[in-house]
């Protein structure tokens, strides 16, 4: 039980890491306006960053153990596709929360896997919980943005709904620990495929709108964000 109070917790406070990306985004009021255009790219790059760091660094490393090439390759490139389809899903319906769907899209599967890791005993289980918050921060406060400028909802409703939001990490987590953990070789297709999708949503959502003319800050916010997945690799 104390191992599942562990995963409930750890995935809860990854989680909330949403909302409070949301939060700073709703209070960012940065002069001049050059400045605060930098800080938001920043912010999205080192998203990206984390993002990328916990696909080189924990998911796929993990995920290709148990399976065969072939059969790695088949989940990896499903999730790829599977995000692709979401992606052209929403376009055609227009809906503004295009972010906000993959970031659930991302936090959903990861938190099935980092729940399975706390029983494997998974060296990279606290780092991989690491990783999630570092890259739901940044998620958390462009999708609040993005549903802010396209929509009609109230900043506070968007924060809480994040936080509610939240509450998928523990129960994402609990089916991880409580069913999953005896498959290992489930758990590797769910960090492959989880791995397909980000790196979809990292070059089709993310580095596009990195890019700023005249300004080179936003992409060491990538190497700043792969940095802190490498180092947490390290010491683990």
């Amino acid at each position: 039980m104390d191992s599942l109070f562990t995963v409930i917790w750890v995935t809860l406070v990854a989680g909330l890491a949403m909302p409070f990306g949301a939060f700073i985004a709703n209070i960012e009021n940065v002069k001049p306006q050059w400045l605060e255009d930098e800080i938001r790219h920043l912010v999205m790059a080192f998203g990206a960053g984390a993002l990328l760091s916990a696909v080189s660094l924990v998911l796929v490393p993990e995920g290709i153990v148990e399976l065969k090439p072939l059969t790695a390759a088949a989940f990896f490139l499903a999730g790829g596709l599977s995000f692709m389809a979401l992606d052209i899903l929403l376009t055609k319906i227009a809906t503004p929360a295009s972010q906000l769907a993959a970031m659930l899209a991302d936090f959903i599967p990861e938190s099935i896997a980092l729940g399975a890791a706390f029983v494997t005993g998974s060296s990279s289980a606290y780092l991989l919980a690491g990783l999630i918050a570092l890259q739901n921060l940044p998620e958390g406060f462009n999708a609040f943005r993005e549903l802010k400028e396209s929509s009609s909802y109230k900043p506070f409703k968007i924060i809480l709904l994040f936080a509610t939001m939240a509450l998928l990490g523990p129960v994402a987590g609990s089916i991880g620990y409580l069913y999953l953990a005896d498959s290992i070789t489930t758990i590797s297709a769910i960090m492959l495929f989880a791995s397909g999708g980000i790196l979809y949503s990292i070059f089709q959502d993310i580095a596009p709108q990195v890019k700023l003319e005249k300004h080179w800050l936003p992409s060491m916010g990538a190497v700043l964000g792969f940095m802190f997945g490498m180092v947490g690799q390290m010491l683990v």
